[in-house]
């Protein structure tokens, strides 16, 4: 596909708009943007005619990229706070990133429409968790070992990589339930974001993508385009959600982003079904 310059115009300012709209989120309900941006890059991506049969992996891979740059900033900022529990992201990571890894090997493998159903699907379970979870319901006094952590760990992983998000909409509600203080637990999930993140655009970089159906300057499946403006603009937006945040109770907030979260995963769906 020609690489016009109307056409990369277009695209600069969709994703101007899309980085801008991620970053105040991020800010405002302390959800990760990934959540946002996948769905963002696919109708933007395909709205500009880029909608072959691996555009989900792009869309996936380039929320990775970015989340590897946001989470090390949140990371650091909680950590001078105090908040990280380095003892479960140590315990926890290793698990992480292997799922991530097999999460990056089937996602190469299945269709753009096959990624959008998973998508769809999972992103209705988060945005139920949101709009209905309660913050006293728990499943046990403290996160799991073992075997628990065994098979939980790489399911962390593999489900964050094939939705291309970090380590909040998981790893958040997981550690709540195991009773883990909510600030502690959203510093820690950031850490989780880039044990996610760190080796799934690895793989996602050496993916091949048909040329006639990726976006201008994607390698592998990572668009440096989209990577470097939704980076900028989440850096410029950000402060302002979490500004809006301290001003109003964030509450009520979150469940109308779960409502806007459960109609994007519903469109989704409508669209992997062809209806």
């Amino acid at each position: 596909m020609s690489q016009d310059p109307a056409l990369l115009l277009q695209m600069l300012v969709l994703l101007l708009a899309i980085g801008a709209l991620a970053g105040v989120l991020a800010g405002l309900l302390g959800v990760g943007g990934g959540i946002v941006l996948v769905p963002a890059f696919f109708y933007a991506f395909s709205a500009l005619g880029y909608d072959g049969p691996q555009l989900m992996q792009i869309c996936l891979a380039t929320s990775l990229a970015t989340i590897i740059v946001t989470s090390l900033r949140s990371v650091a900022s909680h950590n001078k706070k105090g908040a990280v529990d380095w003892e479960i992201l140590r315990g926890w990571a290793p698990g992480i990133a292997v799922g991530a890894v097999i999460g990056v090997l089937v996602a190469a493998n299945l269709r753009s429409v096959t990624l959008q159903i998973v998508f769809g699907g999972l992103a209705l379970v988060i945005g139920a968790y949101m709009g209905l979870g309660k913050a006293h319901w728990r499943l046990g006094q403290a996160m799991p070992k073992g075997a628990g952590r065994l098979s939980l760990s790489p399911a962390v992983g593999f489900l964050s990589v094939l939705m291309g998000i970090g380590g909040g909409s998981f790893g958040v509600p997981l550690m709540t339930l195991f009773n883990v203080p909510i600030h502690r637990a959203v510093a820690t999930a950031a850490g989780f974001g880039v044990t996610i993140a760190v080796p799934a655009v690895i793989g996602f970089l050496f993916m091949e993508i048909d040329p006639a159906s990726r976006p201008p300057l994607t390698i592998g499946a990572v668009n440096m385009v989209a990577f470097f403006i939704i980076i900028a603009m989440t850096l410029i937006t950000a402060p302002f959600g979490v500004k809006l945040a301290h001003s109003m109770d964030p509450k009520p907030l979150k469940r109308v982003f779960a409502v806007f979260l459960t109609l994007v995963a519903l469109n989704m769906l409508r669209k992997a079904f062809g209806w």
